[in-house]
């Protein structure tokens, strides 16, 4: 009926009439009541379901590229899975107007940094920031080993490890943590009574002194970096309360579907989940009204402002980060999700299903009670642009491990003679006449002028570029007190020394390398 009316060139299918772009939001009309939402794919992977009103109108904004390109291929769907509404995927070009088939596949196309990325201030020092991590225990010893492990194999310097048994009823337990308490960076107390999940995490909070502090469960497992990402994110502003993770199983924190559990590539291991979200999820932090203590960062400047959690209310946990969050949020505090940091997480693992909906009911009724806007401000920020980035990036992430993409750890090098190492992606920091140039396999994705008389730009440059690009640890064949030392050790990157720099593998260099202690500067800036 309304076919006369279908815009001629672009290819669309019934009942879509019409798609435009004009550089920041995307318009698409069809006839009325013949649909309720319209499925855009993205370079050939779901991004949003968009809502189409009474008159048959849908639009959605994007504010910047997901992709980190300029350009994207967009595919507009009656379902996510269902047929396409246009012949061919139609090409757009960001901050520029008009639509017109795409003539190149994007599927494969490498993720680039976004143009929103969240990154800390010039010069600010995370490294030197301790934390202390709070592990609550209550039985379930298998899941608890592995955790400790996980922990001990992933956390840097200045991390304190406290792990609080809750008076766990698991024979078990009891020996596993003592076998833990052995070993160095890691305390372990027990309550004489069984006090309860926050009473027990307070005990951690309190046993921090002046530490930030992680709220970490004892049935999740972190990987490569976990630390430092979710530090960045909790000092990349001024008014940012507390940052978590991201995983397969945290309701409203899981990737890339919210409120499902995930089921990450079957060829990687958890590490390898864990790097490939460090390198290509982004840092446009999403935000919510809330944290999830799964794994929760809480700054020590927020807790002085706030307050620890609310024990009394909500004793067995299951809503006192979420009563901790608003009391924050109320003073102008924000909490971000670090869409960089995949953290494992089986759930329930202590309480069960049954148990732990209990628990949330009654925690939920105290948080209505307490905070009447809460669910409805949820709703609004769970499917922010932001969100729907990180969840697409998450998305394409896990589509290339079909291709047989593994993730490596992303190295740096400084100037000539880089290392040919396969086990390892080597990223090259080097001189081109007056240009500073940052190099992965051939390509220059990055470069700046340097000025010998006024450096602070290329510094500036540089110090952006470590984030940006996800980059793990500087490798060096001296010891050198280097600017690019300097920040890796205020970004919380370690260094270390190989005496074997041409060793067949990045592993056997490392096997005779050295850690090095990271360079300070005093007085100024870096």
């Amino acid at each position: 009926m309304f076919g006369f009316l279908r815009r001629p060139g672009l290819g669309l299918h019934a009942p879509l009439l019409d798609m435009a772009w004009d550089g920041n939001e995307l318009r698409l009309s069809c006839a009325p009541a013949a649909l309720d939402t319209i499925a855009l794919e993205l370079d050939g992977c779901h991004f949003a379901e968009v809502p189409v009103d009474a008159l048959g109108h849908a639009r959605c904004a994007l504010p910047f590229a997901p992709s980190g390109a300029a350009a994207a291929n967009v595919l507009p769907r009656r379902t996510r899975e269902g047929a396409a509404l246009a012949a061919t995927a139609l090409r757009i070009v960001f901050g520029k107007s008009g639509l017109a088939p795409a003539t190149t596949r994007r599927a494969d196309a490498a993720l680039e940094p976004l143009a929103a990325s969240c990154l800390l201030p010039f010069g600010a020092d995370i490294g030197t920031r301790e934390v202390v991590v709070a592990v609550p225990v209550y039985n379930a010893a298998a899941l608890v080993e592995r955790c400790l492990d996980a922990l001990l194999a992933h956390s840097g310097g200045n991390t304190r490890i406290v792990a609080i048994d809750d008076y766990s009823t698991d024979p078990l337990i009891a020996p596993l943590l003592a076998r833990f308490a052995a070993q160095t960076g890691i305390k372990v107390l027990r309550n004489e009574c069984n006090r309860g999940f926050t009473a027990t995490a307070n005990r951690g909070i309190a046993e921090a002194g002046r530490a930030d502090v992680v709220l970490l469960n004892a049935d999740t497992e972190v990987g490569p970096n976990w630390l430092t990402g979710l530090r960045r994110a909790a000092y990349a502003g001024d008014d940012v309360a507390s940052a978590t993770a991201v995983s397969d199983n945290a309701g409203a924190f899981s990737v890339p579907e919210l409120e499902r559990e995930n089921s990450p590539p079957a060829c990687w291991n958890a590490e390898q989940v864990a790097r490939a979200l460090w390198q290509r999820a982004g840092l446009a932090y999403p935000q919510l009204p809330t944290g999830n203590g799964f794994c929760l960062y809480l700054r020590r400047d927020a807790l002085d402002a706030v307050g620890v959690l609310d024990e009394a209310a909500f004793p067995q946990g299951y809503g006192e980060e979420n009563d901790w969050c608003q009391r924050a949020a109320h003073r102008g505090l924000r909490h971000v999700i670090a869409g960089n940091v995949f953290v494992r997480h089986a759930r329930s693992a202590s309480f069960g299903d049954e148990r732990r909906d209990t628990l949330g009911r009654a925690g939920m009724a105290v948080l209505r009670e307490r905070w009447p806007r809460y669910e409805a401000d949820v709703e609004d920020s769970l499917r922010s642009y932001e969100r729907l980035v990180l969840d697409w990036r998450v998305r394409r992430a896990y589509a290339d491990a079909s291709a047989g993409a593994t993730p490596r750890e992303r190295l740096l090098w400084v100037g000539d003679g880089l290392p040919q190492w396969e086990d390892a992606e080597l990223w090259q920091l080097r001189a081109n006449g007056k240009r500073n140039e940052l190099v992965v396999a051939g390509r220059v994705v990055a470069a700046n002028d340097w000025n010998a008389r006024d450096p602070e730009a290329s510094y500036r440059a540089l110090w952006d570029w470590l984030q940006l690009h996800a980059l793990e640890r500087l490798v060096v064949a001296e010891r050198k007190d280097s600017a690019v030392a300097i920040l890796c050790g205020l970004l919380d990157i370690p260094v270390t020394l190989v005496a074997r720099p041409f060793a067949p593998s990045a592993a056997s260099a490392f096997a005779g390398g050295l850690p090095l202690p990271p360079v300070r500067i005093h007085g100024g800036d870096a």
